[in-house]
């Protein structure tokens, strides 16, 4: 914002609580937070005098200028706050990195006959909601064994006759009257109470109907029993039944590390754990645990559809009270936060943060694997060339068939790896001819006569950052080619080329006039291989798409006074082309959409050719 003066602005804040947005110079919101007295917490940003993390340091650096949306209370600050985190995804907030939906089993209780089926919904409308469950295909098992069971209906909108679903013994097809509703009602108590957890009965009476069905040898239905026990048993086990007097809880849990922060949340509901899930948090840098878990609580809760009477974390949280109060809206009920110090709770709690740990020790070491693959194979080409502080890496290559339809990719690769958001393809257009040097040309020109305007306009793409490393996939003709076009504009780039034995395997490096021997069993060679692979299946896909659309031309779409609608008609009302070429006027005009006209355009076009 120009003539914006931060000293000046900062002397306005108000004291009264609101949200306030910090903008960079080129007007993204990069920060949101929310104070209790804005003029108070907008103005410590900017003292010397107050002591600040590394991340708030950066992002101090960057804030241009900054707006502010004063509340009528603390509250209303928390939800427009989290409103606008969640609009903007600011780069310096906490973040919550998974957005998962979670299915719920629906029982419509509120219906006459009511139904059963998964949804990600929960809306006010009186059914019965079981879970969250953090797998769908558990639910979908569930839902058919409690079919197979108590022949719930399935369908949306009864009809007048039985289905499909009568007819494979899964419903008892109230539609038609074969079942009064009282019994049907019987039934769906049956599912709830099933679904409530209530297994052990239901267990012994369906062993004693299958050991019934076996002595009296009718073999068929015994098997049949047997089967759905099975499903019954696999149900049960999969719900880790817990001492906690039937309540709805979340367990949540923080760990964290120089690199990585998980929290891993237990999903207890009605004293059974119904299964546990993790999520990564990220711009964490510098953040204390209790303003994380703050952090994670806001934005996973604001939009979750059920909420439980406790939230049971690892460690305190910010804003503890706050959150209760805004949980107690969006639930209509009562939420407590907790941290247990001892007993069952506090068991739950460590459980679940042993689970977080094991996550994150998986993570680390899959951050170990990939730094080998990328940031490790980029300092073994910084080694090989003699180069330093490698970054970014751009790699092109040429597709075309007999010259036909030739294209150029760009694929760009940072600190070891691809940059989809940054690929470029580009058609060939001053080439005729299978022309590859003049191809390259004519790409590389484009791409940074491109980049060199859009930086003068400091405009945001792909092209302006330039590369550290051009990677040809060729040797010395295309490595020449490349070194041509950046002398011509002024840049200085290193070029290095992709020298192939006479298999068209990649055997060595050329830069600076020189072929460099690379052990093929290394990680740079192997980060060389996928870069080329890339810039090469990004051609060819690019190539295949506008071979496609040529293909697709069809020679209805030269006809005049024939457009899409009358050309399907066409289509449909002919077996082929030339049966159409031999229709009369008159036969034509029997086409629907077609007037005399355009039959005539159409008999006209066939008959000058």
């Amino acid at each position: 914002m120009q003539n914006f003066d931060i000293e000046e602005e900062l002397k306005k804040l108000p004291g009264k609580p609101g949200v306030y947005i910090m903008h960079d110079e080129d007007d993204n919101i990069i920060y949101v937070g929310k104070a209790v007295i804005l003029k108070n917490r907008v103005r410590s940003y900017f003292r010397e005098s107050t002591k600040k993390t590394v991340k708030i340091r950066q992002m101090v650096s960057k804030i241009n200028w900054f707006e502010y949306v004063v509340t009528d209370s603390e509250m209303e600050a928390l939800v427009l706050e989290n409103n606008l985190i969640k609009e903007h995804q600011p780069k310096y907030n906490t973040m919550l990195k998974d957005d998962k939906t979670y299915p719920y089993i629906k029982v419509t209780v509120q219906e006459e006959y009511p139904r059963i089926f998964m949804t990600r919904q929960i809306k006010k409308d009186n059914a019965k909601y079981f879970g969250p469950y953090t797998s769908a295909t558990s639910v979908k098992e569930t839902i058919e064994l409690i079919r197979k069971l108590y022949k719930i209906r399935a369908c949306r909108h009864m009809g007048d006759s039985p289905c499909l679903y009568y007819h494979i013994g899964q419903c008892e097809a109230p539609c038609d009257g074969r079942t009064d509703r009282e019994t049907y009602g019987e039934n769906v108590q049956k599912a709830l109470s099933f679904l409530n957890g209530n297994y052990k009965e239901l267990i012994r009476h369906m062993e004693d109907l299958m050991n019934k069905a076996s002595e009296e040898m009718e073999y068929e239905k015994a098997a049949e029993y047997r089967d759905l026990l099975q499903s019954l048993n696999q149900v049960a086990q999969k719900q880790k039944i817990t001492d906690l007097s039937g309540n709805d809880q979340d367990i949540i849990a923080i760990v964290k590390d120089d690199q990585s922060v998980i929290v891993q949340v237990f999903f207890v509901r009605d004293g059974k754990i119904l299964g546990r899930e993790h999520f990564y948090m990220k711009h964490t840098e510098g953040e204390e645990i209790p303003d994380i878990l703050r952090s994670f609580i806001t934005q996973y809760y604001a939009d979750c559809p059920s909420i439980p009477k406790e939230l049971i974390t690892s460690a305190p949280v910010t804003d503890r009270e706050l959150l209760e109060d805004w949980l107690k809206n969006i639930r209509g009920g009562k939420v407590t936060v907790t941290v247990p110090v001892k007993g069952k709770k506090e068991k739950l709690a460590e459980l679940a943060e042993k689970n977080a740990r094991i996550v994150l020790q998986q993570d680390v070491e899959k951050i170990r694997r990939e730094m080998k693959r990328t940031s490790l194979a980029v300092r073994e080409l910084e080694h090989l060339l003699g180069l330093n502080d490698i970054h970014r890496m751009e790699a092109y290559d040429i597709s075309n068939i007999s010259g036909f339809n030739s294209v150029g990719s760009m694929v760009v690769y940072e600190d070891g790896k691809p940059k989809r958001n940054d690929y470029r393809k580009f058609r060939i257009k001053s080439v005729e001819g299978p022309n590859d040097y003049a191809s390259l040309d004519e790409v590389l020109t484009r791409r940074f006569e491109h980049g060199l305007r859009e930086k003068d306009g400091k405009a945001e793409s792909g092209f302006v950052k330039f590369p550290d490393l051009i990677m040809m996939d060729g040797g010395r003709g295309q490595v020449n080619i490349a070194k041509a076009v950046l002398d011509r504009l002024g840049l200085n780039i290193p070029v290095c080329g992709l020298v192939k034995d006479d298999r068209h395997r990649t055997r060595g490096l050329y830069y600076n006039n020189t072929e460099i021997g690379i052990d093929t069993g290394s990680e740079g060679f192997k980060l060389i291989t996928r870069i080329q692979d890339e810039a090469h299946r990004f051609a060819i896909t690019f190539h295949r798409s506008l071979r496609s659309k040529e293909q697709v031309h069809s020679v209805l779409d030269d006809i005049p006074q024939v457009g899409k609608t009358r050309r399907k008609s066409l289509m449909r009302y002919f077996e082929g082309i030339e049966e159409l070429k031999q229709a009369s006027v008159e036969e034509l005009l029997r086409v629907p959409g077609l007037n005399r006209t355009s039959a005539q355009s159409v008999y006209d076009f066939f008959h000058k050719i």
